[in-house]
Parts: C-alpha cells; sequence; structure tokens
C-alpha cells in the first residue's frame, strides 16, 4: 500500500524531474511560445492598434472603447521597452499576454479587441510584420556590403591577381573584377530580398480562424495602416500561408552561401603560403600557444553560420510539408528557425562587411602570383589564332609545346625566346611578348563584362548608380 505522497512522488519520476507536475506541465511546456515570439510585441502591439482604430471607424465598437484600448496598448508597449512587463508561460504567447495586461489597464473594453480576428490571422500578421522589417533591415545590410566591395574595386581596377578554375591558376584578371563578383551575387542576393517584400506585401488581418469574419470590417483599411500593398485575398490560404517565411529562408541561406565562399577565400588567402591579404586586428585572433598566428576567426565563423542557416530553412520546409489547410499548430515552430536565421545572417552580413572594409590587399603578392603556372598560355593561344591563323585547336597544342618547355627550362612563358618559340611553330614572331605579361593579358579582356580594367571601372559606375 502506497499514500498519496509516494504515488505522486512516482508518477513524477515517470514524468520526468523537469515536469513537477505530471502531464499538465508537458503540455505547458510543448504549448508555450512566448520565451520566443515575445520578440513580436511591438508588431502585435502595433497591428492591435490599426485593427482597433478600423474596428471603431467601422462601427463595430465604440470610439471611447477604441481610445481606451489604444491608450492601453501604447502604456504595455513603453512597459515591454523598459523591462518593466512580467511574462507569463502560463498565457501561453505573447497575444495573450498582451491581452491579459490589457484587461487589467481597462476593464472591460479589452474584450472588444479581438472582435472580428483569431490568433490564427493575428499570429500570421505579427510574423508577416517582423520578416517584411527584417528583409528591409536585410536590404540595408547588403546595400552597405555591396558598398565595400564597390570601393575596394575602383581602388584595385588594375592590380593583377591570379584567376582561378578548380584552385588552379588560370588566367590573370584584375582583384577589381573579383570584387565585382562578389558585387554580382550580393547583387542578386538584394533583389532577392526585394522580390520576397514585394511577395509577401499582404495584410493577412481579418481573416479571422480561417473562414472570414460576419462583422462589416474594412481589411483594405487594415492593410494601408500597416504599411501593406492591400489584404490577402482567400481566408484559408491566409492562416495558413508561411511562404514568406520560407522565401526569407531561401534567400537567407543563398546570401550565406555567397558569404560562406568569400569566407573561404579570405581564409585561404590569409594562409602564408597564399599571402594575398592581411587581416585586421579587428577581424582575427591569437593561437594560445603558437605567438606568430593570426587566426581568420570571424571568416571561419561567417562560413559556419551558413550550416545553421541552411538547417533552418530545411527544419520549415519539413514542418510545412505535410499539413493540411488550413491552420495547424506545428506551424508554431516557425518562428524560432526565422529568429534564428535572420540573427545568424544580420551577424554574418555585418562581420563580411567589416573585414571587406578593414582588410590589407597585398598587390606584391598578387601581381607576383598572376603570372605563374603559365597563365598567359591562353594569350599565346590567342595569338597565334589572331596573328598567324592557325585553327584554335591546333594553337591550343602548339601552345602546350611552349608550357611544355617552358616546364623543361624551369622559366616562364615570358622568359622563353623567340629562337625557342620558332622551334615550335615558325611563324611566331618578337610580337608575341606583347601578349605574354600579366598586364598586357588582363588589359586585352575588354569584352563586356571582361576583366580589362576600363572594364572593370565601367561596372563599377553602373553599380554606383544603382546601388
Amino acid at each position: 500500500m502506497t499514500d498519496g505522497n509516494s504515488e505522486t512522488k512516482s508518477s513524477n519520476q515517470m514524468w520526468g524531474g523537469r515536469f513537477a507536475s505530471g502531464p499538465d506541465a508537458i503540455m505547458e511546456e510543448i504549448n508555450a511560445s512566448i520565451g520566443f515570439d515575445k520578440k513580436l510585441y511591438a508588431q502585435d502591439i502595433r497591428g492591435s492598434i490599426a485593427h482597433a482604430t478600423m474596428l471603431a471607424h467601422q462601427g463595430i465598437i465604440s470610439t471611447e472603447d477604441k481610445d481606451k484600448i489604444v491608450h492601453g496598448l501604447n502604456t504595455i508597449l513603453s512597459e515591454i521597452e523598459s523591462g518593466a512587463f512580467e511574462f507569463s508561460r502560463r498565457l501561453e504567447d505573447i497575444h495573450m499576454n498582451i491581452e491579459a495586461r490589457l484587461a487589467t489597464l481597462i476593464g472591460p473594453a479589452a474584450g472588444r479587441l479581438h472582435t472580428a480576428r483569431s490568433r490564427n490571422d493575428q499570429v500570421a500578421l505579427d510574423f508577416r510584420l517582423w520578416v517584411k522589417e527584417e528583409l528591409q533591415r536585410t536590404e540595408k545590410a547588403l546595400t552597405a556590403l555591396i558598398a565595400a566591395f564597390l570601393d575596394r574595386a575602383e581602388e584595385h581596377a588594375d592590380t593583377v591577381m591570379p584567376g582561378f578554375t578548380h584552385l588552379q591558376t588560370a588566367q590573370p584578371v584584375t582583384f577589381g573584377h573579383h570584387c565585382m563578383a562578389y558585387v554580382e551575387m550580393f547583387g542578386r542576393d538584394r533583389s532577392r530580398v526585394r522580390h520576397a517584400i514585394e511577395h509577401m506585401d499582404e495584410s493577412p488581418i481579418g481573416a479571422a480562424a480561417l473562414a472570414g469574419t460576419g462583422f462589416p470590417i474594412d481589411r483594405h483599411m487594415t492593410a494601408k495602416a500597416l504599411g501593406f500593398a492591400g489584404p490577402t485575398r482567400n481566408s484559408i490560404d491566409t492562416v495558413s500561408d508561411r511562404d514568406f517565411a520560407l522565401e526569407f529562408l531561401s534567400m537567407a541561406s543563398i546570401t550565406a552561401t555567397h558569404l560562406s565562399r568569400l569566407a573561404e577565400e579570405i581564409v585561404i588567402w590569409s594562409t602564408p603560403q597564399f599571402g594575398f591579404i592581411r587581416l585586421s586586428d579587428a577581424f582575427s585572433t591569437g593561437s594560445s600557444i603558437m605567438p606568430q598566428k593570426k587566426n581568420p576567426d570571424a571568416a571561419e565563423l561567417v562560413r559556419a553560420k551558413t550550416g545553421r542557416i541552411n538547417g533552418s530553412l530545411v527544419a520549415l520546409l519539413t514542418v510545412m510539408k505535410g499539413l493540411p489547410l488550413a491552420y495547424s499548430k506545428d506551424m508554431q515552430e516557425d518562428k524560432e528557425q526565422v529568429f534564428d536565421a535572420a540573427e545568424s545572417l544580420e551577424l554574418a552580413i555585418a562581420a563580411m562587411t567589416g573585414m571587406v572594409r578593414d582588410v590589407t590587399i597585398r598587390t606584391d603578392r598578387m601581381k607576383a602570383a598572376a603570372g605563374s603556372g603559365y597563365s598567359t598560355a591562353t594569350d599565346l593561344a590567342d595569338w597565334l589564332v589572331r596573328e598567324a591563323g592557325l585553327p584554335f585547336r591546333d594553337a591550343h597544342h602548339v601552345t602546350g609545346r611552349a608550357v611544355a618547355l617552358a616546364e623543361q627550362k624551369s622559366c616562364d612563358l615570358a622568359d622563353l625566346s623567340l629562337a625557342d618559340l620558332q622551334s615550335i611553330h615558325a611563324d611566331i614572331t618578337d610580337k608575341v611578348f606583347d601578349v605574354l605579361t600579366v598586364e598586357a593579358s588582363v588589359a586585352s579582356r575588354t569584352s563586356f563584362g571582361g576583366t580589362a580594367p576600363n572594364e572593370v571601372r565601367k561596372q563599377i559606375a553602373w553599380w554606383r548608380a544603382r546601388n
């Protein structure tokens, strides 16, 4: 025989020490979202003020009640921002926490605020507003990163460096041209941000639980008040849609991938073996045991953040893939993924912008490496096509023999004698040496979007006019 205390103790052990009250405590733990959705407080209050204003305008609630509600909500906003507001897990989420406090402040009038809306369209509104604001912050951050690259590109439009494929020296390019490659990447990312804002620029409030409402609300009024282009057009889709969150995470993942590629180059280029760049102390650390080391920790952490952001995208795709219309509680798992990815992306862009602006470019090391690996071989082949009239495949073969001879003599192509080159093909003249330097190579790449310094400057001017 056991007494009541023993039974309670046994039950608690079964459920686990963390859940002191058994199944009810577990339900509270899994159901509550206030631990993370309190981040939506400003959007929730803003949406409620717009909703109450519309209700009064439509004669659904009195102007007196509306004024009490708006005053109470602004008071709560001040309390939260000052740190005086006490959030309660018992009240589950940000909506109920604010509503309960509003009732304490203004009494029965608070109960009229929820007329013609549901927590389903309320959370959809709060989350959309937050994501839209985050996208706008991301757009500004990417614009700053693009500006940093434009400055470095202009500074180094003439700086020669090796261009790589397969991480092998391919052809000489300019560092300015290389910088502009990242301008194009992050420019596409910014376009995706702008498209995401356009795609989600509709107000969900007024869709209610899933079927709309019988009250004579004006959804266009609330949409305008909240800065949306208009209201959503289907109430079922409205409360079940999280495409805006998925699109944010998709954009974030692609952007993070670009940041990671840049971070990888920074890590490689800062090694003594490359020595193309020298990181500032602000974005690197020393070793705890090896005093000579300067570690590119900021770049490595930017590279690592990509895994977190990609994981958030996969997590939310997996949450959404099996949900029937309309709203399901599974959707509560959307916010933590977006909040975490947004924080990681903001930090990564800011860190990379700082590194790009602060890094020292070692132009001497870049130039020395630009001519290694017979990087002007393609220029020799092109010269044979233009000046000697060879088909390109024949010119390619002749150039291959010239590279083999240079390897045999342990010299660069430009160091071969005219006699050496004529022993491979008699039509080669001394004019060939005009194209075998790295400076001549990059200057010759004048096609639109090419690495010739003048072309690089044209692209910089085009981007500056649009950034």
